[in-house]
């Protein structure tokens, strides 16, 4: 009989909340103010984003998956993956740095659950789909909050600041529950998320300006 497999697990909703929400925040936030302003046709723009946001919606859903069964190479993209985005003609820097943010989203999860103290336990199916599940939809959420200004207007340069704004304000918000949640200090909470978004932008910005 094999021995049953022990892992670190989500501890509900608010934790799911906590690893999925500002990624998604952040990851659109950073594509969206980088390429509105190029030459790029309002549809191709939406579908660009749409592809991002599925594909980074999947990506984490898998790692939140993992974490949650408490496999030996965790956070880490399987050569099929690898595969799998190689035939959509994806580059290979791309799938890379792809594979580096699952790594990067791993050791957070694990970091705020091993913060909130939460006990290795036996793996069980139906909680690990319900996290994978819940954070892939914060993160999702997340992804629209700083999409959606694009979509209801093509005036791409009032949409942008309005993303901006919104996302900033968003992860302002997300700050407060945090410190609510967790225990911690809301000013350092919030400013830390709120400089965040801020090096988000900015960089952004740079990359935008250069390319």
């Amino acid at each position: 009989m094999s021995k049953p497999q022990k892992a670190i697990r989500s501890s509900g909703w608010k934790t799911d909340l906590m690893i999925g929400f500002p990624d998604g925040v952040l990851l659109l936030l950073f594509t969206t103010q980088i390429l509105y302003t190029k030459s790029l046709t309002v549809q191709a723009f939406y579908t660009l984003h749409l592809i991002i946001l599925g594909v980074a919606t999947l990506l984490m859903m898998i790692a939140v998956f993992r974490a949650n069964r408490g496999e030996d190479e965790e956070g880490v993209m399987t050569p099929e993956e690898e595969q799998k985005l190689r035939n959509l003609d994806i580059p290979q820097p791309t799938i890379a740095h792809i594979a580096g943010e699952m790594e990067k989203d791993q050791a957070q999860w694990e970091a705020t659950l091993k913060a909130e103290e939460v006990p290795l336990q036996e793996f069980g199916l139906r909680h690990a789909l319900r996290s994978t599940l819940f954070t892939g939809g914060f993160f999702f959420l997340g992804g629209l909050i700083a999409f959606v200004p694009f979509l209801m207007q093509e005036d791409f340069s009032a949409a942008g600041r309005t993303s901006m704004i919104i996302s900033l304000l968003a992860l302002l918000v997300f700050g407060w529950m945090k410190s609510r949640i967790t225990g911690q200090h809301l000013l350092g909470m919030t400013m830390r998320y709120l400089l965040t978004g801020g090096v988000v932008v900015l960089a952004s910005y740079l990359i935008g300006s250069a390319i």
